[in-house]
């Protein structure tokens, strides 16, 4: 099967399909791409951390580590990703809401020149509410885990 400009569909989304469905921008957009696209299943969002990125100037300039909190955002993103094209959403008028975290744990500390991959996977979906777990690694080694779960909604007017 091919799409409209007739290459054969990847399980891969790049950066400016990323931004078609997050609403998130910089420098609270907190994956890069995604890869191992299952329709309605997984995903594995892509996150290069830079030295540049804000968050480190304060936390902690002579030993910087990414957030904890970030890192659950970046699994909650990859979780809106899936969501977004598993359900075709339109963010001019749909947003997607992280509705609660548990058993979030940290396992290793995440450092400026880091690859996360966070596969991400959907436990359930009832009722327009997707449960997930995922896992952040790097180089393979698991770095955190979580369980979270979102849903979606109009966007209201403003």
């Amino acid at each position: 099967m091919s799409d409209d400009t007739g290459s054969t569909p990847s399980s891969s989304i790049g950066p400016d399909e990323i931004l078609k469905r997050l609403p998130h921008r910089y420098p609270f957009l907190l994956i890069d791409r995604a890869e191992d696209f299952v329709f309605g299943e997984s995903i594995t969002g892509i996150k290069c951390v830079s030295a540049a990125e804000p968050h480190f100037a304060g936390h902690f300039p002579e030993n910087p580590v990414m957030p904890g909190v970030l890192i659950i955002e970046a699994l909650a993103q990859t979780g809106a990703v899936l969501m977004s094209k598993t359900l075709d959403a339109d963010i001019s008028n749909t947003v997607i809401f992280f509705m609660g975290v548990d058993k979030a744990r940290f396992r290793k500390t995440v450092r400026p020149g880091d690859v996360l991959e966070m596969p991400v996977r959907v436990v359930k979906n009832r009722r327009g509410i997707f449960q997930f777990e995922g896992q952040a690694r790097v180089n393979g080694v698991r770095v955190a885990d979580a369980a979270f779960s979102a849903t979606s909604a109009p966007k209201e007017a403003s």
